[in-house]
């Protein structure tokens, strides 16, 4: 027998997700069964009852505005073509005139939809009251 099946060079990986999917299910029946022997399951009355001290909690609506995700989605989009200008920047000599022409539309297109949305007052922080 010239090659066994255990000198491939992948039989330890291969080994170890072999293990991994029977040992990975396994641990979770396991623990979901001693978790369900081991709970107790009754319902008394402390143990329903708030464990934080001061008056019961009231569920209030949700008071965060609208104008914090618009405004974190703008900076999202503005930092993310920021990133886009690095690559240009290290092939500033390769790309040559078109490159610069390019880049500056870029920026031009950018300048455009920041001042378009400054104009909305998409940047202006409104209090709730």
């Amino acid at each position: 027998m010239t090659h066994v099946l255990t000198d491939h060079p992948y039989f330890g990986v291969f080994l170890l997700f072999a293990l991994t999917t029977v040992a990975f299910p396994a641990t979770l029946v396991l623990a979901r069964f001693v978790s369900r022997k081991l709970a107790k399951l009754d319902n008394e009355k402390l143990k329903m009852t708030i464990y934080e001290c001061g008056p019961e909690s009231v569920k209030q609506p949700n008071r965060i505005s609208a104008q914090f995700y618009l405004i974190a989605l703008l900076f999202i989009l503005f930092d993310v073509e920021i990133i886009f200008m690095f690559p240009w920047a290290i092939d500033f000599k390769l790309l040559g005139w078109f490159g610069l022409a390019e880049m500056i539309l870029f920026i031009l297109l950018l300048a455009i939809g920041f001042v378009y949305a400054w104009k909305k007052g998409a940047l202006e922080w409104h209090s709730i009251k």
